[in-house]
């Protein structure tokens, strides 16, 4: 079986990952960043296949993920439309923010990330 090759033209540079944005991958899966700390992060990952309203965050039951920054950007993202805006990112409201920490149960994950030592 021939593996697929991944196509890094539709990576993201690290530079554009940050907090309080939400992006999507070619396997039609969200994701919102939600903390930054050093070179890692705190993401909420939806299912695949669930559609991002304009209030509604697609993160429910969806455990937190914490990744390099560097791993995170080396998946595949294409551009999507919000309120008719197409973009490779969105930035999210803060109640949007707000929803996705909490659909993901994320506040302890993100303390602890950021936590200085």
């Amino acid at each position: 079986m021939k593996k697929n090759k991944k196509d890094k033209t539709l990576w993201l540079k690290v530079s554009d990952v940050e907090v309080g944005y939400l992006y999507f991958t070619t396997a039609n899966q969200y994701r919102a960043v939600l903390a930054m700390q050093g070179d890692f992060l705190i993401y909420a990952p939806s299912s695949e296949g669930l559609e991002a309203g304009i209030t509604d965050m697609p993160f429910e039951n969806s455990p937190c993920k914490k990744c390099q920054i560097l791993t995170f950007a080396q998946k595949e993202y294409q551009a999507f439309t919000v309120n008719g805006v197409q973009a490779i990112r969105h930035p999210l409201t803060e109640s949007q923010l707000a929803e996705a920490i909490v659909q993901c149960n994320a506040t302890s994950a993100i303390a602890e990330l950021l936590k200085v030592e």
